[in-house]
């Protein structure tokens, strides 16, 4: 139930593929160069050069953590989606259980402040009586699949995904989890600010405790064992970098030889709450953290983990507990992200209608927005990009053939979903009524879970998606082996009608390839065609690879954003390769549609530099520097600034556009430059 941190971007949108026969001269001019700043040197600084004009403009707005295109495209589309659900919660004629009244009433039910604010703590206070009669620790796991079946994490998950190493069949999958702060070096790092940090947590879970209603005494003591049990759970968990290797987080086995290992957590008792068979095969992805939690049952006393559940239930719902406790939630959350002002509720509302009813919402926003045939443009421009790393694949001097033909089959192999499911979810065994929002909010929750537990043990589905059609990004899945491009995203500025070829293939073009190398980065590489985990290379191929990503890891390491804080470049190696492949796939296919063309400048730029500048303008941003650092330690992704540098430094493309030398700081010497697709 927490508001999501940054809305999903829900826009109205008008698609097509690039007309490249159309006369430069009738084209659109969507790069817009009032945004540039022309005295800084392209070859010196790119990302300054194509947006300084809009970075010395721009400030961030006070209820914003980052700001840039995304936010832009945001709040424009989130607009529309508003007027959506602002109509249907007026629709009192409404047919109960009809998408209209599901939609109307969760989002109405989110809205209505005072009756949050009247409600208090009342819908959450029968989990909050169950936690406090717990007598034992045998009773902890039972009542922890309470709270999960409500959709409140705490201490580990429980889901269900496509077996990593027999891609056709879905298995359980329990993964460490159980903290409140965004990471957990959050809890391990003793430097002055993480203390500090760790200082402020501990007076806001207080601080929270209190307003719930206990007294200040006992809600620091309690708040101190909080910090305890995470602090406890975080030594015990893996590393964002860790978890990036597919292999060091799959260890399937059986829920008996689960009990084994732990012995202390009652997974007869636990899964007969979720609804999951003892009989189904699990992947256990950190076999430690789980026997941490094992031992910890014993050692940590009953008191502290009735304090630490009661205050995942507390801080879950709290944004929707009345005014005091989401004034509270927010505080903190300020202390991390550096917001000024919360977002208004009608945003937040929206957010948690898309995350609970998102292809109900999606359905809505289909049939105004996005036609059949904008789906099949879109799946040409798709396929324009796939055929160009085909090329790619078939000339790459490094890769042996034997591995090249495995690489083949593998992008042969691709689904391909644009726009919007061919089948839509089916919600009509969730019920929305006219309760308060936590309880409808709780009821989303507990469908959602028992709809994706029920498919442990079945056959993969491969027509669902795992994005909500007006979301604006995009993904690509290793079990699936697809890519995927919502709505959301088929449309300015990543990709505009009117616009001319080089600004499409610089935009929506490079975040296609972009996900199509997902499918051969340092994570994407290691699954086949068919999705599973296996090791088609051979071991020259495999350490030719490493060795030209170590280069790109190497680059990143070294680039900074607030406060000399560094990038992480073994974190964010899958998003950089794919950003570097995405361009010169994206390239490689501009140049195939400009083949027999007379091109001539727009605004006085070739078609290559307006590529690169579309490229450098939809990455146009700034954060707070509370964000960046928080970014920085959670997120795969590079900030904006080195998203563009940092691709574009490897590329001689970018530097005969821009007649770039040798010494330039946009160019890397051959010994460091990386290329790998």
């Amino acid at each position: 139930m927490r508001p999501f941190a940054i809305l999903p971007v829900l826009a109205a949108l008008v698609l097509a593929t690039p007309i490249a026969s159309r006369a430069q001269t009738t084209a659109s001019k969507p790069l817009d160069v009032s945004t540039m700043d022309t005295t800084c040197r392209a070859c010196d600084d790119f990302f300054q050069y194509a947006n300084g004009g809009w970075l010395k403009r721009t400030t961030i707005p006070a209820s914003y953590t980052t700001y840039g295109s995304f936010n832009i495209l945001a709040d424009k589309n989130n607009a529309v989606l508003r007027e959506v659900l602002d109509s249907a919660a007026r629709d009192k004629t409404a047919k109960i259980g009809s998408p209209t009244q599901k939609l109307g009433t969760f989002y109405a039910t989110c809205m209505d402040s005072a009756a949050a604010s009247k409600a208090g703590i009342a819908p959450i206070a029968a989990d909050l009586e169950a936690i406090s009669r717990l007598s034992s620790a045998s009773q902890i796991v039972p009542l922890v699949a309470r709270l999960h079946v409500a959709g409140t994490p705490a201490l580990f998950g429980l889901s269900a995904a496509p077996d990593a190493k027999k891609s056709t069949d879905v298995i359980a999958v329990v993964r460490q989890g159980g903290l409140t702060l965004p990471d957990r070096d959050y809890y391990t790092k003793t430097d002055d600010r993480s203390v500090k940090l760790r200082d402020q947590y501990v007076d806001h879970v207080a601080r929270m405790f209190t307003l719930a209603g206990e007294s200040a005494s006992q809600a620091s003591r309690e708040a101190q064992a909080v910090l305890e049990i995470e602090t406890a759970l975080a030594n015990a968990s893996m590393t964002r970098v860790a978890m990036r290797d597919p292999n060091a987080v799959y260890h399937r086995m059986t829920f008996d030889s689960l009990q084994k290992l732990t012995p202390r957590i009652d997974w007869s008792a636990y899964l007969a709450a979720r609804g999951v068979s003892r009989q189904a095969p699990v992947n256990v992805g950190q076999p430690d953290f789980i026997i941490a939690v094992n031992g910890m049952l014993q050692s940590m006393p009953l008191v502290s983990w009735k304090a630490y559940l009661k205050w995942h239930a507390l801080d879950d719902a709290a944004p929707w507990l009345g005014s005091k406790l989401d004034a509270e939630s927010f505080r903190f959350e300020a202390l991390l992200s550096g917001a000024q002002e919360q977002q208004p509720r009608w945003k937040r509302c929206l957010a948690e209608t898309n995350a609970s009813l998102g292809e109900l919402l999606g359905q809505a926003y289909v049939e105004k927005t996005f036609t059949p045939e904008a789906k099949q443009r879109a799946l040409q421009m798709v396929e324009n990009l796939q055929a160009a790393l085909r090329q790619r694949l078939a000339t790459l001097s490094w890769m042996s053939d034997s591995t090249r033909a495995q690489a083949m089959t593998k992008l042969t192999a691709f689904t391909k979903k644009i726009g919007y499911p061919d089948q839509w979810r089916d919600y009509s065994a969730l019920q929305v009524k006219q309760q308060s929002f936590v309880r409808n909010a709780v009821a989303a929750a507990r469908w959602s879970a028992a709809r994706t537990l029920a498919k442990i043990g079945k056959p993969v589905d491969r027509k669902e998606w795992g994005m909500t059609p007006p979301t604006v990004n995009a993904y690509y899945s290793p079990n699936f082996n697809e890519i995927v491009f919502p709505a959301g995203i088929l449309q300015p500025p990543f990709f505009d009608p009117n616009a001319d070829d080089a600004v499409n293939y610089g935009g929506m073009g490079a975040v296609i390839g972009h996900e199509m190398t997902h499918g051969f980065d340092d994570q994407g590489r290691q699954f086949d065609a068919q999705g599973n985990l296996r090791d088609w290379w051979t071991a020259g191929d495999a350490s030719q690879y490493k060795a030209r990503a170590q280069l790109v890891s190497s680059q990143f390491d070294a680039y900074t954003v607030a406060d000399s804080v560094h990038v992480n470049g073994s974190l964010t190696l899958g998003e950089n390769i794919a950003d570097l492949g995405g361009l010169t796939i994206a390239y490689a296919a501009l140049q195939k549609s400009l083949e027999n063309k007379r091109v001539g400048l727009i605004d006085g730029f070739t078609p290559d530099q307006r590529f690169f500048l579309a490229w450098a303008q939809i990455w146009r941003s700034m954060a707070r520097p509370e964000t960046e650092r928080m970014l920085v330690a959670t997120n795969p992704h590079a900030p904006g600034k080195w998203r563009v540098n940092g691709p574009l430094s490897n590329m001689p493309e970018f530097a005969r556009a821009f007649d770039c030398q040798k010494g330039d700081r946009m160019v890397r010497p051959e010994s460091v430059r990386a290329q790998i697709w």
